[in-house]
């Protein structure tokens, strides 16, 4: 089973611990991007995977593309072009702090490639699922016309077809809003993943009869989430709602819903006290439930193990999750102790 995925890779520029963008003297260098980051946790899993960009043709892209293939992603399909890579800095918040993060993106890369330099039939010979996430088509038209390319090419050829809706405000600036693009390309999926603001802001769908603004949302409140978005696009066989209770920025509780069409399931909920990095928290997720979905051949346990795959990246520094199927087993398995393993 080999699982492709396409988007954006940044060069992520960080103070170090939690020294807010006007202490720091320095700033630690690493990678991170929604795709990319559903690719590492994949090939952490030995689940064969390949990351489609495009990246400039200088040191740092090369750089870029070192790192990856230091995780085992394949990159054999990696386009080459363009004059820069995107850049995010973040800082990390804590306790009542929000962490903020500042996108230097304009005209990377990727945010100018264009229909017909992918060939994705080659790309997709020997696949079986392709994943996208609503950040690449936010990015430009080019973008979202080769996500659109790939989709299309992806669903002739049989592939299993996931999407993280992954709504980001700051990003839709090219001229058409996510209402007008993300539909037809939500379409084609198979799994479709999210919250409830994702839902809200890119299809208008909302838990009914539940005010998010006011009091505590239940996991059985979102089964008409499920249901709504099972009606809107008739080709999804799972929708699955990532639910985030945030304390204060290093104490949070993490789970998920899954809802097939016919039963919702409910995972268990992890208070995750001391947060080292949330970012990447939805991808971590992600790579989880492909990895379940294809191995376990039960939506419970396949919603299991993401949300608690999940669960440990936020204690990983940097956008990718570095952990493997037995850590994420015996978490599964209640074991939360944290003692040292010899």
């Amino acid at each position: 089973m080999k699982v492709v995925t396409f988007g954006e890779i940044m060069l992520r520029l960080a103070p170090p611990g939690y020294l807010r963008f006007n202490q720091t003297n320095s700033l630690n260098a690493t990678f991170g991007g929604g795709e990319a980051n559903v690719a590492v946790s994949l090939a952490n899993y030995g689940i064969p995977v390949s990351f489609i960009t495009r990246l400039p043709d200088n040191d740092i892209g090369s750089w870029c593309e070192m790192e990856l293939k230091k995780y085992s992603v394949d990159t054999g399909h990696i386009l080459k072009g363009g004059d820069r890579i995107g850049i995010y800095f973040l800082e990390k918040g804590a306790v009542n702090r929000s962490s903020k993060v500042v996108y230097d993106r304009a005209y990377s890369s990727i945010s100018t490639i264009e229909k017909g330099m992918i060939d994705w039939k080659v790309v997709f010979k020997d696949a079986n699922w392709f994943h996208w996430t609503g950040i690449t088509p936010a990015i430009s038209q080019g973008a979202a016309e080769v996500c659109l390319e790939a989709v299309q090419v992806a669903y002739e050829m049989g592939l299993t077809i996931s999407c993280d809706l992954n709504y980001r405000k700051k990003l839709w600036k090219w001229g058409k809003s996510p209402e007008e693009v993300m539909p037809e390309l939500v379409s084609y999926c198979d799994i479709i993943l999210g919250n409830e603001e994702d839902a809200d802001k890119v299809f208008g769908i909302k838990p009914e009869n539940v005010d998010i603004e006011k009091g505590k949302l239940s996991a059985k409140d979102f089964e008409s989430v499920g249901k709504q978005l099972m009606t809107k696009f008739s080709k999804a066989k799972k929708i699955i709602i990532t639910l985030r209770g945030s304390v204060n920025a290093n104490f949070n509780i993490w789970s998920g819903v899954l809802w097939d069409g016919k039963y919702l399931y409910e995972s268990p909920k992890y208070e995750i006290t001391h947060i080292v990095d949330r970012v990447g928290g939805g991808d971590s997720f992600m790579g989880g439930l492909i990895y379940g979905l294809i191995n376990y051949n039960n939506d419970q346990v396949a919603l299991n193990f993401a949300v608690a795959a999940s669960c440990l990246k936020h204690t990983v520094e940097g956008d990718f999750n570095l952990v493997n199927v037995s850590e994420v087993e015996k978490l599964m398995e209640g074991n939360t102790s944290g003692r040292v393993t010899r």
